[in-house]
This record gives C-alpha cells, sequence and structure tokens, in this order.
C-alpha cells in the first residue's frame, strides 16, 4: 500500500513541476479534486474540521475559501474556533456585535502569541443576520495546565466542573503518535499527564461542538484547529463521533515548502494502520509563519 501511494502521488504531482505538491487531494485514494466538488456533498448539520499550521497566512486563506465556498452552495456558516476558550463565549459574542473594540476583546482574553491577523476572518465570517456564530471552544487554560504538571488528582471540585461531561482519553494509537511527537517528556507518567491534558482539549472541543450542532441543525459548522489534532482522525474527529450524529469531513492543511515528491507522498499516505490522514488534503507550500 505504501509504494503503491508513493507511486501514485508522484504521478499525480510530476506532470507540472511548478505546480508540484499543490492542490487539493481526497485522502483516500489521492485523487485531485476542485474545492466547489469537495464539498458538494456536505450538507447542513454538519461540522468540517480544518487542520492548519498556526501562523500561515496560506492556511488562513485556504480555511476562508472552504468557508466562502460552502455559503456560496447556500450553506449558513457558523465557526469553531480552537483558540478561545469556551469560558470566553460572552466575550467572543461582544466583539462579533460590535459592542466591543478588537483591542477590549483581545485583552478581555488574555490573547497572547500569534498577531490576531491570522485569525480575525475567521472569527468575524459568521453573518449574524442568519443566526451564525463564531464558538469558542477550547478547555480553559488553567484546567489543561494543572493536569499536565499535576495529573487529575490536582483538579478541584470547581475545576472539575468546568470538564466536559463524560471525558475519556484520547484512543491509544493518538496517544503513541501524540509521544512521539513529544520527545522531551521525561517519564511515562508525564506523558500520561500531557496526554490527559490533550485529551481534555480534544473532548471539551467536541462537547461545545456537539452541544451547537444539536441545537442548530440549520447550521454548517466549520472548525479551525490545530493540524495534529486532526490527522488520521484520532484527536478531534474521534471524540466528536463519539458525541454526535452529525456528518464530518476533515481537512488536512499539508505545508509542502521545501519537500521532495517523495517527501509529501510519505506525509499524505494512507496508514495501514489508521486510514488516510483526512477526508481532503490541500497541498500548499508555505515559507515561513505570515506566508
Amino acid at each position: 500500500m505504501k509504494s503503491f501511494t508513493i507511486f501514485l502521488l508522484g504521478a499525480l504531482l510530476s506532470a507540472c513541476a511548478h505546480a508540484q505538491s499543490t492542490g487539493i487531494f481526497r485522502g483516500s485514494d489521492l485523487q485531485k479534486v476542485e474545492l466547489r466538488e469537495a464539498l458538494r456533498d456536505v450538507a447542513p448539520g454538519s461540522i468540517v474540521i480544518i487542520g492548519e499550521n498556526h501562523g500561515f497566512k496560506v492556511h488562513q486563506q485556504q480555511q476562508l475559501d472552504i468557508m466562502a465556498t460552502l455559503r456560496s452552495l447556500g450553506h449558513k456558516i457558523s465557526v469553531g474556533m480552537e483558540f478561545f476558550t469556551y469560558t470566553d463565549q460572552p466575550h467572543v459574542n461582544n466583539y462579533l456585535s460590535g459592542q466591543v473594540s478588537e483591542e477590549s476583546f483581545l485583552k478581555a482574553i488574555s490573547w497572547g502569541g500569534l498577531s490576531f491577523d491570522f485569525y480575525r476572518d475567521q472569527t468575524l465570517f459568521p453573518d449574524l443576520r442568519e443566526g451564525s456564530q463564531t464558538l469558542a471552544l477550547n478547555a480553559p487554560r488553567s484546567i489543561t495546565g494543572k493536569v499536565a504538571k499535576g495529573g487529575m488528582d490536582s483538579l478541584s471540585a470547581e475545576d472539575r466542573r468546568l470538564l466536559p461531561p463524560q471525558f475519556t482519553l484520547g484512543r491509544d494509537s493518538y496517544k503513541e503518535r501524540f509521544l512521539k511527537m513529544m520527545p522531551h517528556i521525561p517519564s511515562p507518567e508525564a506523558g500520561l499527564r500531557y496526554f490527559t491534558a490533550q485529551s481534555i482539549w480534544d473532548d471539551t472541543m467536541a462537547w461545545q461542538a456537539s452541544e451547537f450542532i444539536s441545537r442548530h441543525p440549520e447550521q454548517t459548522l466549520v472548525i479551525v484547529v490545530g493540524e495534529f489534532h486532526v490527522q488520521y482522525g484520532g484527536g478531534l474527529p474521534d471524540r466528536l463521533r463519539a458525541r454526535s450524529t452529525a456528518p464530518l469531513l476533515t481537512v488536512s492543511q499539508v505545508n509542502t515548502h521545501g519537500l521532495s515528491e517523495a517527501e509529501v507522498a510519505k506525509e499524505v499516505q494512507v496508514s495501514e494502520e489508521e486510514g488516510p490522514r483526512a477526508d481532503l488534503l490541500w497541498l500548499a507550500p508555505a515559507e515561513s509563519p505570515g506566508q
């Protein structure tokens, strides 16, 4: 399977050197598709999860293209953001409705790190006139920080009330990939704490998204989240399927800058254990954050 996948993608990408490693491909068979065709079968009440590398303008534009195409197909688009804590939803609502300035909003939610320029357009995309919303999805940082340092036993009763109902850890294959990505973790016990925090992140987002789409089946919810949460379905998609019957479409945004055809093929190959990386793979080069 792996050698065939590499051969197939190499054949697809070799037709034009300047178009190498770009475009949208189905994750299952790596056949190239147009965006409108790829989204045509999405129905209202669905959840579309887009995995990104944080801070790349190319990925920001791809996300907006997906949202705009869905809107052109008749969807009412609500947007879920990993980057906002669900307890800050009132602040998000006030910002979208124009009741507070952007500066006041960012101060209220303690925004830090990447420039908000990367996420402003996605945050403001929903049309409030049609009932669409921007959702704050993530767990409070105080909760995940405590768990990463001290495990679940470090949480107070008040902390636990902020956890998703029936919280469970992510599946074993997801844990294995997570730990391989975190080689600096000093011990198995620390690894479990960090993975528990990661699972709280995923399950909280799934909880908030599933609650929203059950209340608003006329909407299509587009979630913007870090790429690892999407890959092979083990993180957020897995938790959503456990909490909701809403149809899912996953999109993996793959940065191909500096990669050879063989390296690109390895990135997108179908896993023998876990299947496709995502339903759709959007391949494009992005040289550095901000581009």
